[in-house]
């Protein structure tokens, strides 16, 4: 008992110390401030002041560098620190440890840097339901034009509390999620046009199963399946119905960072096929227990599989996937497609979320005001274009306005962008000024024979596309349950597909049951709450 109680004050006092310390020293508009400009030339002027800024320590510095010293940090110091009078300091969090580590800084009052940042979205509503933030309404419309031109306000509004501007979301530049791929060489040896809907789809999966088109000896997966989201999402949200506005915040349950359409109608014929597929030998024997699809991925790299699903540009990377297989069977031709087909004939799929991490400034900052300065110079001019692609001629090539990384560059050039991932905070994915520039970024990076299917791989992806659905306040009820129903899913969609066809009804009915008392109502019930509050 004594043990318990100890263990309760401390708990009590921990949380004491993180509200106060957020809560003090607020000073919003930079007290000292320094005038911070955009551009290099202008001289400094006013009060020279220190910014600290949170950067993650990945442990991978090359010789002669470190997370603090480098040709990143003395870009920003050069080109923003010095000729605003202000001294970039920055405050190492090992990425591992992130959210962790940065409760510690939040706890700590003054040596909290002025600019943190998280990928965890149950942090950052957190912190700002504690008053731990910054309300950066007006320092953005003040200092921080470029920035919210380059994030937009479907990004803005993830930094959005209960009508406040707590964060700064960073921009995901890619927004696609998921491709399907198909065994091309196999049509052709069956005489068969690639399938354009789910009915085709089917048809085909029977005839790779009957007449074996790659030779397998009766080990051929026509539909390859594992547990992880790339390969069961596509197929079940095609078969989800259009919905009501009501319907879509209500019946949808966000476990993690996905929205799962467990009560969503369409759901559970989704599910039926699945258990269609499965007792007529369509489809991965063992899925349920490849939870990070190392099987499915050994067995479309052995020619056993017809048609999968995945993360859109996952089999292309060198040695990948597709590298693997062509060195398997030379003569194996793994296509891009978009089969999977809705009541209204689109290839509904997910799509990311238009947000990265959060950045968010303490409300315990004297110096919020050059913190956005700071953010919003990275947003204007090439500023973010050289942080993110390095020197031309050095670093890459400029070919049709898209910056391709030169081949075996020395290593004092390459060393430069080790991490302008984690320096270019304000974009996730390199940016460069429309969607269609960005895929072909992330192109130019693939081997070059791989180039072309990854292009079409990335279209897909971004197609007929369903957004997250968004509260701008956190559903509770999804933090606390969503591990374990998530794990209740899993077990849902495994039991079901695997059920006897005649066990079908009685094993959903019972899953489902399974699903909601452990948490399911709580969320749905909470749902509802919200979705009536935003109507008054």
């Amino acid at each position: 008992m004594h043990k318990k109680t100890a263990g309760l004050l401390a708990l009590t006092l921990a949380s004491t110390a993180l509200l106060s310390a957020c809560g003090g020293n607020n000073n919003n508009n930079g007290g000292d401030t320094a005038s911070a400009t955009s551009g290099s030339s202008s001289a400094p002027s006013g009060k020279s002041v220190t910014l600290k800024v949170e950067v993650f320590d990945r442990g991978n510095a090359p010789d002669g560098m470190s997370i603090t010293n480098n040709y990143l940090t003395k870009f920003v110091q050069d080109n923003f620190g010095t000729p605003n009078n202000i001294k970039l300091e920055f405050v190492p969090v090992p990425r591992s440890e992130e959210v962790n580590k940065l409760n510690v800084l939040m706890a700590s009052g003054s040596d909290v840097p002025d600019i943190v940042f998280t990928y965890d979205s149950g942090t950052f509503f957190r912190y700002a339901q504690q008053g731990g933030l910054t309300d950066l309404s007006e320092l953005l419309d003040q200092y921080g034009s470029n920035l919210k031109s380059f994030l937009g306000e479907d990004t803005l509004a993830y930094g959005v509390v209960e009508g406040t501007q707590y964060g700064i979301p960073a921009k995901r530049t890619h927004l696609g999620k998921y491709s399907s791929f198909i065994r091309t060489d196999w049509l052709d040896k069956l005489g068969l046009q690639v399938p354009k809907t789910t009915d085709e789809l089917y048809d085909v999966l029977k005839a790779f199963k009957e007449k074996d088109p790659g030779g397998t000896g009766g080990k051929a997966i026509p539909l390859g399946m594992s547990i992880a989201p790339a390969q069961y999402e596509p197929l079940i949200w095609s078969f989800i119905q259009p919905t009501t506005e009501e319907q879509k915040y209500t019946l949808t349950q966000q476990l993690g960072s996905r929205d799962y359409p467990v009560l969503l109608p369409g759901f559970k014929d989704a599910l039926q096929f699945m258990n269609k597929l499965y007792n007529e030998g369509l489809m991965s024997a063992d899925f349920g227990l490849d939870e990070d699809k190392t099987k499915l991925g050994q067995d479309v790299s052995n020619g056993l599989v017809g048609f999968y699903s995945e993360d859109d540009m996952n089999p292309f990377y060198k040695d990948g996937t597709v590298d693997t297989l062509k060195a398997n069977i030379p003569t194996a031709v793994l296509s891009s497609v978009d089969v999977y087909t809705n009541s209204e004939g689109k290839h509904a799929k997910p799509e990311y979320a238009p947000v990265g991490m959060y950045i968010m400034i303490p409300k315990a900052s004297k110096h919020a005001a050059e913190a956005v300065k700071y953010l919003d110079w990275m947003a204007s001019g090439d500023n973010l274009f050289r942080m993110q692609n390095g020197v031309e001629g050095e670093n890459y090539n400029l070919v049709d306005g898209v910056p391709v990384t030169i081949a075996d560059q020395p290593a004092e050039f390459s060393n430069r962008l080790y991490n302008q991932g984690d320096m270019a905070i304000i974009s996730n994915g390199k940016s460069l000024g429309d969607a269609d520039k960005n895929v072909e970024a992330y192109v130019k990076g693939m081997p070059e024979a791989n180039q072309e299917e990854t292009r079409k791989a990335m279209t897909i992806s971004r197609t007929d596309t369903i957004a997250p659905i968004r509260f701008d306040v956190p559903v509770e009820s999804q933090a606390k349950y969503g591990t374990t129903l998530l794990d209740k899913f899993e077990e849902l969609l495994v039991k079901t597909t695997m059920a006897k066809p005649d066990q079908f009804e009685t094993t959903y009915e019972s899953m489902l049951k399974d699903y909601m008392a452990s948490g399911g109502q709580a969320i749905l019930d909470e749902r509802k709450k919200l979705y009536a509050d935003m109507q008054k």
